[in-house]
């Protein structure tokens, strides 16, 4: 794969659900591949389809929906080279850049104006021993941690990883249920039983759409 062109499974323009920016509109970049199979995986379509384009098409076709706020999620982003380029153009254009990546890639060559969405596998997601540990420490503090988990015992988990790495005292730490598998009152009680201090996401375009919509 070349450095001057993308894998794009799709783009378009929604409004962000996760995250610190959530319910703010947002412009979304999708591209195509990943190295993971997590068992919860809500994008498996972007696993294999999607359509070779250069960098400079999609951010023409970005810079039409008139928006600050940029993400390039996936899939995987980083697993294609190309993404650098793209990061970059994005952020000499003024926007504010968001990369979704399950840190099991090197993040040492994204830009460092980007802001890493760094998704640690929990253990229900079956993928927990894909972690790249020695990312935690290239993280920046504007770069936000989240865990997605399934039970109780990913809950727990994640805390020792939390207490471990001393991520609460350098970051935004985002805790999401598994959409269908453990209510979002259940995550919220355990985060108010542990004075945890964490922003529970809930996935918001999945209720304001349908969990099956694509392209919102």
């Amino acid at each position: 794969m070349d450095k001057e062109s993308l894998i794009v499974n799709e783009i378009f323009f929604s409004i962000q659900g996760e995250s610190s920016y959530c319910g703010q509109p947002c412009a979304f970049v999708r591209l195509t591949a990943c190295n993971l199979r997590c068992s919860y995986c809500d994008t498996e379509y972007a696993f294999y389809e999607g359509d070779k384009r250069s960098v400079q098409d999609v951010v023409a076709e970005i810079k039409k929906f008139r928006c600050s706020l940029v993400e390039i999620t996936g899939g995987e982003p980083l697993l294609q080279p190309a993404v650098h380029g793209l990061i970059s153009r994005f952020l000499t254009l003024g926007k504010t850049v968001l990369i979704e990546t399950s840190g099991s890639v090197d993040i040492s060559p994204v830009d460092a104006r980007a802001i890493l969405i760094y998704d640690i596998k929990c253990p229900d997601s079956g993928m927990a021993d894909r972690n790249r540990w020695e990312n935690i420490g290239l993280l920046k503090p504007i770069d936000e941690v989240k865990f997605v988990v399934g039970s109780k015992e990913d809950y727990e988990w994640s805390k020792c990883i939390l207490e471990k790495y001393q991520l609460m005292n350098r970051h935004q730490v985002l805790f999401s249920p598994v959409f269908g598998k453990i209510e979002p009152k259940e995550l919220a009680t355990w985060l108010l039983e542990d004075s945890l201090n964490a922003r529970l996401q809930i996935q918001l375009h999945k209720f304001l759409w349908t969990p099956q919509t694509r392209g919102v």
